[in-house]
């Protein structure tokens, strides 16, 4: 049975595209305190199955796939740029797929506006009203209002139009650092990217036996399996050193370890990849809010995943991935490592930052420990000190060195240098994740 909060979530998914949602109505409708209403529509939110917009309200949005996330639907743009609907509020969950300044004449304005897309204007009233006719949406910048016939004509075609007070090449800066940001998210890898589902998944419940955990090893060759009550919560983990002296005909919630380790499928890989080395856990159950099982995930899963992503190009570049692409193996000692100072890596007083600093030591330790151990690493410590400011262009050279290593752990020291002179210092502790 599942939980009033999972039913607010299904019927808000069952809603049509572009439906309304109030905490009152949903409240009314399920029978559920507005309290409870609430927090699952900030749950639908955090989903993306819809979007709040001050003045307009809530409505249901198109869920996004990890392949269109470069695509905003409007509703999400006023959000981006603190914007007003004026009119076609209807079309606020519709999806653009591009965006188009118009700082040209009218006529050639229109050859490069088309349906579904945004055109950022200013108090051009003919340009808006030729866009709509087109099937584009509209963005008045600089504050301006329009006319009345604009905005039923608007409402009819249910094209979204949006004023904000924000000059045009703000808006553009906003909405582009926004598919950015989201580009960036699409690269992150979580649980439920990588897990095994429920339907294809092996578990036991708290009335099987023994027997039947020789029949899922035989079946499967795992020797960990989550144990399920009646209502397919996870309560428990069985494993082979469970079993052991024990016979045939025992319950399976006699023998099970307790309280197991989970995850949920918001986890990020790097979150459940730490807890498998940590706890040398082979597989974690993945659950949702009420502890309902919904697929496993084997540290085979998490490193496939982790070799994957090293071999991915990064569509948004992260201040990591720009330590990444500027790193290089010195051509004299391979376990060595020189990158050039660029601007992206500077602070406000234009040296080398903080931050970008300890991202380079532990991106060449973890480099140097791939090519000794053929292993990769989780930082479970790092320290790090200056000794002196590192300046814009400067040509750093970075030397690990490791002090002590044994099968699960390493210790690392790392020397900065720019030029023959030390400019820093770092020591790493880290996990071993072995390929």
């Amino acid at each position: 049975m599942s939980t009033k909060h999972e039913q607010i979530i299904q019927h808000i998914i069952a809603l049509p595209v572009g439906n309304k949602i109030s905490v009152r109505q949903i409240a009314k409708d399920l029978h559920v305190s507005d309290g409870t209403a609430y927090r699952a529509i900030k749950e639908a939110e955090n989903q993306g199955l819809v979007s709040t917009i001050e003045r307009v309200g809530t409505i249901r949005i198109e869920r996004k796939n990890k392949e269109n996330f470069d695509q905003l639907t409007f509703a999400e743009v006023v959000n981006i740029i603190d914007g007003q609907v004026l009119g076609g509020r209807d079309g606020l969950y519709k999806t653009l797929s591009k965006f188009v300044i118009g700082a040209m004449q009218l006529d050639a304005m229109m050859r490069y506006t088309q349906a579904d897309s945004l055109l950022i204007v200013g108090n051009r009233i003919k340009a808006h009203e030729q866009a709509l006719h087109e099937g584009a949406a509209v963005l008045i910048t600089g504050g301006f209002d329009t006319e009345d016939y604009i905005k039923k004509l608007a409402d009819e075609k249910e094209l979204p139009i949006i004023s904000t007070s924000y000059d045009t090449f703000t808006v553009a800066a906003m909405i582009n650092r926004a598919i950015y940001d989201q580009l960036i998210k699409k690269e992150i890898v979580f649980v439920g990217d990588i897990s095994t589902p429920f339907e294809r998944a092996y578990y036991l419940t708290t009335n099987d036996r023994i027997e039947q955990w020789y029949q899922l090893n035989e079946k499967s060759s795992h020797t960990r399996f989550p144990v399920l009550d009646d209502k397919l919560r996870v309560v428990g983990m069985v494993s082979s050193k469970d079993i052991v002296g024990k016979t045939k005909e025992h319950r399976i919630d006699r023998v099970m370890s307790k309280k197991p380790q989970v995850v949920q499928e918001k986890t990020s890989l790097a979150s459940v990849g730490h807890m498998m080395v940590w706890e040398g856990i082979e597989l974690v159950p993945v659950v949702d809010q009420s502890h309902q099982l919904k697929g496993v995930v084997s540290r085979q899963d998490v490193l496939k995943a982790m070799q994957q992503i090293q071999r991915q190009p990064q569509v948004g570049e992260t201040i990591d991935d720009i330590v990444s692409s500027n790193l290089i193996a010195n051509e004299e000692d391979e376990l060595s490592f020189t990158t050039k100072i660029i601007p992206q890596m500077t602070n406000q007083l234009g040296t080398l930052s903080n931050g970008v600093f300890t991202s380079l030591i532990a991106e060449a330790c973890s480099r140097m420990l791939l090519k000794v151990k053929k292993a990769d690493i989780s930082i479970e410590n790092i320290t790090v000190y200056f000794s002196k400011p590192v300046q814009i262009e400067s040509d750093l050279t970075i030397k690990p060195k490791i002090i002590d290593v044994g099968r699960l752990y390493a210790k690392i020291d790392v020397e900065v240098y720019n030029l023959d002179q030390m400019v820093g210092k770092g020591l790493i502790m880290a996990q071993l994740i072995n390929r």
